[in-house]
């Protein structure tokens, strides 16, 4: 009886931290990758204002869009490290004050190489902020609720492109103080990076033994959770940073994911831009509008499969059925007759398709690795994946100046997609607590 109580208080003890901790920070750290992915890929609408003002031809665009990530890869895995042993408040912090500060400077850029540099730089100041994410979310949440975790703070990226679209569409129409929409588009969305960078350092708790809004059983429930997660993982546990970077689950789950990023980046940068060449259209806020559809598709998928991931435990296929979704979707744009309304259905699930995996990939690293070695291994895979980010755009920019046609360029994102999803399959099971 005695036993039946103590189990029936610590379940009571571990629903109520579980829900606490969720509510407490998984609505501000999605605020603040809701700034991250707009001031990330805001380029991809400026470009339809930005293009005659500083001469940018398709391939300029491409190599100004990826630039981006050959900044991005240099500090992600430091960025990992220092959130698992130094301060998670600190490193978010610093990172969206300087983030946001060049994002605004991008609106006074005069010349390509100018934007190119303005992005290398931003792509640098942003790379710790993800993979610290991830680390960080490990150090509060318990593996079964990692991926749900995982899906609503990166709701954000749907969410960001929902209000994005629209959002670029009106600033793009406005020419305040003499100065083009395309200018103020950049100058406006660094604000709100900078004041949440402020924030952060009032509002983020680094470790749960730091806060008061936990109960002492709801704390020591926590740890033992987490304590007995690591124990169950204590045969890797002695493994080097350098050693977990060699694991071949981790080699693999880079190139899957290096495939997957080329491909979707390619989309996303390109998206306003080939709605606006498909269609004729030249009213930039209708691109906005139509251009947020595909990321509510993206969003309902993201939540829908993060929560079926964690109630399976299963995670490769479901990584794999969006990324296969996309590319038969897109291949469709071949065989079926070309229509506006066949567009936006094939672009909507290349929308569910390049968001909804993200979830189950990323509880994936931790599944086999702990500490220090899943942190480091965050970082790896998501830095030397995100130089996808750079090929993907450039080539489908590269591609286009050549042939004056998106063609080339969808055959390439849909091979991308069926090489992802074949590699991640591929992997080992993983072992869960």
């Amino acid at each position: 009886m005695l036993r039946a109580t103590m189990a029936s208080l610590q379940a009571d003890a571990g629903e109520s931290a579980r829900s606490r901790i969720a509510w407490r920070l998984l609505p501000f750290l999605f605020l603040l990758y809701v700034a991250n992915y707009l001031d990330r890929t805001n380029i991809a609408y400026a470009t339809l204002g930005m293009k005659g003002d500083l001469g940018l031809s398709d391939s300029v665009f491409g190599t100004a869009s990826g630039i981006f990530f050959i900044g991005y890869f240099a500090l992600q895995i430091p960025g990992a490290l220092l959130v698992e042993r130094w301060s998670a408040r600190l490193l978010l912090a610093t990172t969206l004050i300087i983030w946001g500060a060049l994002t605004t400077l991008t609106g006074f850029v005069r010349t390509p190489l100018e934007l190119y540099g303005a992005r290398f730089l931003l792509g640098a100041a942003e790379a710790g902020f993800f993979p610290g994410v991830i680390v960080y979310l490990s150090h509060w949440f318990v593996y079964q609720d990692r991926a749900k975790a995982v899906a609503r703070f990166m709701s954000a990226i749907p969410i960001a492109y929902i209000l994005g679209g629209p959002l670029a569409g009106m600033i793009l129409r406005v020419h305040w103080l003499d100065t083009a929409g395309w200018r103020w588009l950049f100058l406006l969305e660094g604000v709100p990076a900078i004041l949440l960078g402020i924030a952060t350092l009032f509002v983020l708790p680094d470790r749960p033994n730091e806060v008061r809004w936990l109960q002492p059983n709801e704390r020591d429930w926590l740890s033992a959770r987490l304590a007995e997660e690591r124990r169950a993982k204590a045969h890797v546990e002695h493994v080097t940073i350098w050693q977990a970077l060699r694991h071949p689950a981790v080699l693999m789950l880079t190139a899957g994911l290096f495939f997957c990023y080329t491909g979707g980046y390619a989309f996303w940068f390109w998206m306003p831009t080939m709605l606006q060449r498909l269609t004729g259209w030249t009213d930039v806020q209708r691109i906005g509008w139509i251009g947020a559809i595909p990321f509510v598709a993206g969003l309902i998928g993201m939540l829908l499969l993060g929560w079926n991931s964690d109630r399976t435990r299963e995670r490769r296929w479901h990584f794999a059925v969006p990324q296969l979704t996309a590319a038969l979707a897109l291949g469709a744009w071949f065989l079926a007759p070309h229509s506006i309304a066949l567009l936006i259905v094939v672009f909507t699930l290349i929308g569910f398709g390049t968001v909804a995996y993200l979830p189950s990939f990323w509880a994936l690293p931790s599944s086999f690795l702990t500490s220090s070695a899943a942190a480091a291994a965050v970082g790896f895979i998501n830095c030397t994946a995100s130089i996808g980010g750079f090929f993907g755009p450039k080539i489908i920019g590269d591609l286009s100046q050549r042939t004056g046609s998106f063609r080339g360029g969808f055959i390439f994102m849909v091979a991308c997609w069926i090489i992802a999803s074949l590699l991640v399959l591929l992997c080992p099971r993983e072992r869960t607590a």
